[in-house]
């Protein structure tokens, strides 16, 4: 019998005031008893509403319904038929605005915990199955290249072993992993998580070379001209954006992409690292994402006193996702809202002691139909910083573009391509993620690596 329960089952978490001041990760996971009663809590719908808004099509349903019999590995197989990254997903994947989203239990309380039971089920495995994943089908004998090693790569890559194809990825830092290593902090995805999820792809044959960047050490023509038919770009998109506005050249201004791959891919975290970082008292994270979140949290374990988001819009325009926003004020994360900065002002020695903000208030909505945010006359302040982290967005690296002749680009620098399949202006040349859309989600990301492992394998076969 279902579980009528109106909430889902609390995530277990360490304290506020305890994990601002460590890296370990936030979120302690379900027990066994919580996870078979919150899957009992799913009415198991036969035209399956959740699976449409999973990007990758797992069997959501079917899963859960293993893990209310207690059957946690058969669950973690139902998962891994379509997500080659089943702990990293449970853990950062935005499902209250995909799966969760479309859940039925949802209309009259909380919808299944989906997320969490798949990051459960993948612990579980992780900690109970001590096999390999089993080996991909005899290689075809036909080479596809995967630039990146982000989650569109790993996924394209994954796929593309199971079905027999040589495999191999090219990555431009010396750690495999792309925006799950340098990007996403310890605190929500432990590094060792995602290390056991590349280890279990190069299980199914898969080959990643570091140190490779497509465009300098190789570009795209001499992958084919080594033998390689086809190619994947999942190069995502690392290249930050600035505001444009005086000051943004001093000592102490940061891109979030810079502060968190010095924080997460070179441990800046750590009393022995090599990496230098400041350690600043009072900083500033310009932006309103995932990114800007977690900017801000990793400056607070860094030792910061006090740490404000500045935001032009209200918290309700904030893209980032609402737990993160929570989590965020637990730990002394100050929002402010509805503020712009303007300058950052520098003392003598070039570094930075302030950043004047005007006050804004909400107009008509823009394009993406949020209200657009008009400033407020005569309401100029200087907020007393000596870092300011810019957050404001990214778009893909102009190097492989730059490099490939024939590769269409749109005026951001994303690589066009012509349908779901991936499939760009050069004949056998694939893209996906963020190198095409701009910076998105890991879920996205993983599924266009999908669709366009799909689309690979079906150009292969008729080539």
């Amino acid at each position: 019998m279902a579980n009528m329960a109106p909430k889902k089952n609390e995530m277990p978490v360490q304290a506020p005031e305890v994990r601002n001041k460590n890296f370990s990760e936030v979120a302690l996971g379900y027990t066994k008893e919580q996870a078979v009663d919150e899957a009992q809590r799913c009415l198991n719908c036969k035209n399956k509403p959740c699976v449409s808004g999973c990007p990758v099509s797992i069997d959501i349903p079917e899963f859960v319904e293993k893990v209310a019999q207690g059957d946690f590995e058969a669950a973690y197989e139902v998962i891994y038929r379509q997500s080659s990254l089943p702990a990293v997903c449970g853990r950062v994947c935005p499902q209250e605005r995909q799966c969760e989203s479309k859940c039925v239990r949802g209309i009259k309380g909380e919808p299944v915990a989906i997320g969490r039971l798949e990051r459960f089920v993948a612990d579980w495995h992780m900690a109970n199955e001590h096999e390999k994943s089993k080996s991909a089908n005899l290689q075809n004998g036909k080479k596809v290249a995967v630039i990146g090693s982000g989650p569109s790569g790993l996924t394209c890559a994954g796929d593309l072993a199971k079905m027999g194809y040589s495999v191999t990825i090219f990555e431009a830092l010396h750690t495999a992993g792309g925006v799950l290593v340098y990007g996403i902090p310890e605190f929500r995805l432990p590094k060792d998580i995602v290390k056991r999820e590349i280890e279990n792809l190069k299980s199914l044959g898969v080959e990643i070379v570091t140190n490779a960047v497509i465009g300098k050490t190789l570009t795209v023509d001499e992958l084919f001209e080594a033998g390689f038919e086809a190619v994947f770009i999942g190069s995502g998109a690392g290249l930050p954006r600035f505001m444009n506005i005086p000051g943004e050249s001093l000592n102490g201004v940061y891109s979030a992409n810079e502060f968190l791959t010095r924080t997460n891919l070179m441990k800046a975290y750590k009393e022995d690292s090599q990496t230098p970082i400041m350690h600043a008292k009072r900083v500033a994270v310009v932006g309103g994402g995932n990114v800007a979140m977690d900017a801000a949290r990793c400056a607070k374990r860094l030792g910061a006193e006090d740490v404000y988001i500045v935001y032009r819009r209200s918290m309700d325009e904030m893209p980032a996702r609402r737990e993160e926003v929570e989590h965020a004020e637990e730990e002394g994360i100050i929002f402010k809202t509805l503020n712009n900065p303007v300058e950052i002002l520098g003392n003598e020695q070039n570094f930075v002691n302030g950043i004047k903000c005007v006050r804004m208030e909400l107009g008509e909505p823009d394009e993406s139909g949020r209200r657009s945010p008009v400033e407020i006359k005569d309401s100029e302040y200087v907020l007393d910083v000596d870092a300011v982290i810019m957050s404001i967005g990214t778009s893909p690296n102009p190097l492989i573009r730059s490099t490939t002749e024939g590769l269409d680009t749109d005026r951001r620098g994303c690589i066009i391509t012509k349908d779901e399949s991936g499939l760009t202006s050069r004949a056998g040349v694939y893209a996906g993620g963020d190198a095409v859309t701009g910076a998105a989600t890991v879920i996205l990301a993983m599924g266009a690596g999908k669709s366009s492992a799909k689309a690979i394998d079906e150009y292969l076969k008729n080539k």
